[in-house]
């Protein structure tokens, strides 16, 4: 068998779509899950292929089985179902800007397949088929061992040189589902679909009504926009009118501080100069009074010096 036919086929070939829905209750056929399916074909042949689904966004969508193995002449069905609260956020951004806002979606799809050993294949589908019904805790520790075994076969593949594997990658694409005259107001009259075909002429008293809901709910949704742009707005005027004020005063601080150290310095040296004068004045005057004691001396006019308090014991004790 030639080489290329161990690849599964993939269909579809290149995208998958998930359709957005509203409300389940609206379409009966429909459980309101976002999902589709992928088959995977055996190309013909002999060989038993195994394949693994891979996603760019694990957590985004559950895919059913993930991992397998596909005998000849069969196919394998995998179901891809995507999140409800990843729905709901792009039903609210298809809602603000509508299908450009789910256009270009950048998550993708990998399907890896290659053949793998016969007496694997057909023991792990043997064992698969005796596990479906069987739902108690022995069959359940079974199960988690038989997808474990092929875990582990993929892991041993992947780190092998010789071993082959195949590799198809898929779009995504996310639409919403077409509304019905039934649905809310806003799948009536979908948003930026108001154009020149339907004037407020020709327009029935239900569509006029959807028309002025879907208004209303805009103006609302601008309205919450602008309150929260206009506190942002407040909060950051107040924090800068704060900075600057601390950048005044760290400006004030500092300034104070300089002049502070100027006049500190100017009273040190008047200090250091004050108390040079008074030394110097201090030596003239002991000059002085010593001159005029010895005149004095000289002169025999000392006696009035015996009356003072601590010079007069001094020149007692002299005498």
């Amino acid at each position: 068998m030639d080489e290329t036919n161990y690849a599964l086929v993939v269909a579809p070939e290149s995208a998958l779509q998930f359709t957005l829905t509203r409300d389940s209750s609206a379409d009966k056929t429909s459980d309101g899950t976002a999902s589709c399916l992928m088959t995977l074909k055996h190309p013909g042949g002999n060989a038993y292929l195994a394949f693994k689904v891979k996603t760019t966004q694990p957590r985004r969508y559950l895919v059913r089985p993930n991992q397998g193995i596909v005998a000849p002449g069969t196919s394998e069905t995998v179901k891809i179902v995507l999140v409800e609260k990843d729905k709901q956020m792009l039903l609210q951004s298809f809602d603000r800007l509508g299908q450009s806002a789910l256009d270009h979606s950048k998550d993708k799809f990998l399907v890896q397949s290659c053949m793998i050993d016969e007496t694997f294949g057909k023991n792990y589908l043997e064992q698969k088929r005796t596990l479906v019904d069987d739902h108690s805790p022995d069959g359940a520790k079974a199960s988690k061992d038989l997808a474990e075994s092929l875990t582990a076969m993929w892991n041993k593949l992947s780190s092998g040189e010789d071993s082959r594997i195949f590799n198809r990658k898929l779009q995504v694409r996310h639409v919403v589902a077409a509304s019905s005259g039934k649905e809310t107001p806003s799948k009536v009259a979908p948003k930026g679909k108001f154009s020149d075909k339907t004037s407020l002429e020709s327009m029935t008293p239900d569509q006029m009504f959807a028309e002025i809901s879907s208004l209303r709910r805009k103006y609302d949704e601008l309205v919450t926009f602008s309150v929260n742009l206009t506190a942002e707005r407040d909060i950051l005027n107040n924090t800068l009118e704060q900075t600057k004020r601390d950048l005044n005063r760290e400006v004030a601080k500092n300034k104070d501080l300089a002049a502070g150290k100027t006049r500190d310095g100017g009273v040190d040296t008047a200090k250091s100069s004050g108390g040079g004068i008074g030394f110097f004045t201090f030596i003239i005057m002991a000059v002085l009074i010593f001159l005029v004691a010895v005149k004095l001396s000289l002169m025999g006019k000392v006696d009035f010096l015996l009356e003072a308090p601590v010079v007069g014991d001094v020149m007692r004790m002299e005498l």
